[in-house]
């Protein structure tokens, strides 16, 4: 070999080993999802977010509980006013572990930045993320994140209007005090979008993507018992998918073709399925309510077929695999007796599960239709799986969905 050769040889490894050093220390380092929520707009009444009466400009404290699933030794926070019309300020935040109530646990609290300043102002349209925040957290462990908000205008709030977890509002600037003194209890998550963690290289997140059966209608408050909490703490027990995060993106009211609460599942795919930090799988459970208003035996209106929503479920598996990301398929859950079942409805629900049961398109099948209905009239709920609307699942019913989804498919 002449020397020409030699150099090229050296500098070509040089390059290649470069190239998989940087590959293997971003892989070993990168940030998971740990807990999300699917936001939306909402007309703000009032059109501004502050103090009232004797209080009026002092500014809120927002004090939201979120339930983890996987843990971490830092993480970062990610607020949103991407539904916003009005610049939104935040002049300080922490998060801290929860104490239960509005409480945090002391010597937990860890104030967070932004690019380095403790406010930040986030354009109408726009999400911040905050910067790494260096707080141990255990896996299924509860995180209290405080905002204060000083008096602005907010016109439409970006917030998640279902919570299933009571959250505080209280007068003033009390991010750093370890309880509130009789803050207004709030069942909604406002500005507040998702927590990451750090993770090494096996550690990815879950998508639960869905209406109000993945956001957990009719579970009991503060219980985490929605069927992707019933997952997460599977995953969390077998040291085989330990590693795995699990994001709630479900909406109530939500549909696969139009929008009614929230945006379509369309709409917002690329939002809350495709930006997610880490996600390698997705669990798509939708259309329940296109069906059900398409069927309507009373005033069907935004009429759609079984083959529209497969079309719909197309255009989303594609998008997903497009970026590497599994996609598995949910079957629609039984919902004769709900008040806008129908026999035509019950049809398209059939044709749709069918379809999930058999398309070679998904990557893998969960079927929340099997493990919910009755076993002597399959059209219907159990008994112990209803929550009594014949329409959502109760607590039990929650559990027999997450109990019966199989791990291995997340271990392939």
């Amino acid at each position: 070999m002449n020397v020409l050769s030699r150099r090229l040889h050296l500098m070509l490894f040089v390059i290649v080993t470069s190239i998989g050093l940087s590959g293997y220390a971003g892989a070993q380092d990168h940030w998971v999802g740990t807990w999300a929520t699917a936001p939306m707009a909402a007309k703000n009444a009032g059109g501004k977010f502050g103090a009232e009466g004797a209080d009026a400009g002092a500014g809120n404290t927002l004090r939201e509980i979120v339930h983890v699933s996987i843990g971490g030794t830092s993480v970062r926070v990610i607020l949103t006013n991407e539904f916003g019309e009005d610049p939104l300020t935040v002049s300080a935040a922490q998060v801290a572990l929860s104490a239960g109530g509005g409480g945090i646990v002391a010597g937990s609290s860890v104030q967070l930045s932004f690019s380095g300043h403790p406010s930040i102002v986030i354009p109408p349209g726009a999400l911040a993320v905050s910067d790494a925040a260096p707080i141990k957290v255990a896996p299924m462990a509860d995180l209290a994140v405080s905002l204060f908000l000083p008096d602005q205008p907010v016109s439409v709030l970006s917030f998640h209007g279902f919570a299933d977890t009571t959250n505080y509002l209280v007068g003033g600037n009390a991010v750093t005090s370890p309880t509130l003194t009789t803050p207004q209890k709030i069942y909604s998550w406002d500005f507040l979008k998702g927590i990451d963690v750090k993770a090494d290289a096996a550690s990815a997140a879950i998508v639960a993507f869905g209406d109000s059966i993945t956001d957990g209608a009719h579970s009991t408050r503060d219980a985490n018992a929605r069927w992707p909490d019933v997952l997460a703490k599977r995953l969390a027990a077998d040291k085989r998918t330990a590693k795995l995060g699990v994001l709630n993106e479900g909406i109530g009211g939500n549909r696969v073709l139009h929008d009614n609460t929230g945006p379509s599942a369309l709409a917002r795919f690329d939002r809350d399925v495709i930006s997610q930090d880490g996600v390698k799988y997705l669990i798509i459970m939708e259309a329940i309510n296109d069906i059900g208003h398409a069927a309507d035996p009373v005033k069907p209106y935004d009429v759609v077929s079984s083959d529209d929503l497969i079309a719909g479920y197309v255009q989303m598996i594609e998008r997903a695999h497009a970026h590497g990301i599994k996609v598995f398929g949910a079957t629609l859950t039984p919902y004769v007796g709900a008040k806008y079942q129908s026999p035509a409805g019950e049809v398209m629900r059939k044709a749709l599960n069918e379809w999930i049961r058999s398309s070679k398109l998904l990557d893998g099948v969960i079927d929340f239709d099997k493990a919910t209905r009755d076993a002597a009239n399959p059209d219907v709920f159990a008994a112990t799986a209803d929550s009594g609307d014949h329409l959502h699942p109760g607590d039990a019913g929650y559990k027999a969905m997450g109990d019966s989804i199989d791990l291995k498919l997340f271990t392939k």
